[in-house]
């Protein structure tokens, strides 16, 4: 007597034996899908580490607002052979843009360099910067 109880209760509240297979058929669908998704991030994250990386990092700056100029300086670590482009940026107090320019920078044997680079400036400015670098 006390196991057909013992059903009617599991199925009021939930707890049947189909419900419970279900929720592991369930579960193991999620671990899977989960662990295809992992695989793939693994997979695409270690093809994309191929690239080669450009860093590039401010040294330093000299502001000239009475020739409306900029003087930035900064190193730039990039493979040997790699010609790359960066953008150079002068702010304001405000931190707007007032002047920018993009440089080419030729290939080299060196895998580190010092670069120094003159922005002009549409008003005073406050500080100048590398914004980005990037291969080309």
């Amino acid at each position: 007597m006390p196991a057909p109880e013992a059903d009617r209760l599991a199925a009021r509240y939930g707890r049947t034996r189909k419900r419970r297979t279900r929720d592991l058929v369930m579960l193991v669908i999620a671990g899977v899908a989960f662990a295809a998704v992992l695989v793939a991030w693994v997979v695409w994250a270690g093809l994309d580490g191929q690239q080669a990386s450009v860093q590039a990092t401010d040294t330093g700056h000299v502001v000239n607002n009475d020739e409306r100029n900029v003087e930035v300086t900064w190193t730039l670590s990039v493979p040997a052979g790699e010609t790359t482009a960066c953008t150079i940026k002068a702010l304001d107090d405000d931190f707007t843009v007032v002047g920018w320019k993009v440089i080419e920078i030729p290939a080299s044997d060196l895998n580190l360099r010092s670069l120094t680079e003159t922005v002009r400036t549409a008003r005073d400015a406050a500080t100048g910067l590398i914004s980005s670098c990037w291969l080309t």
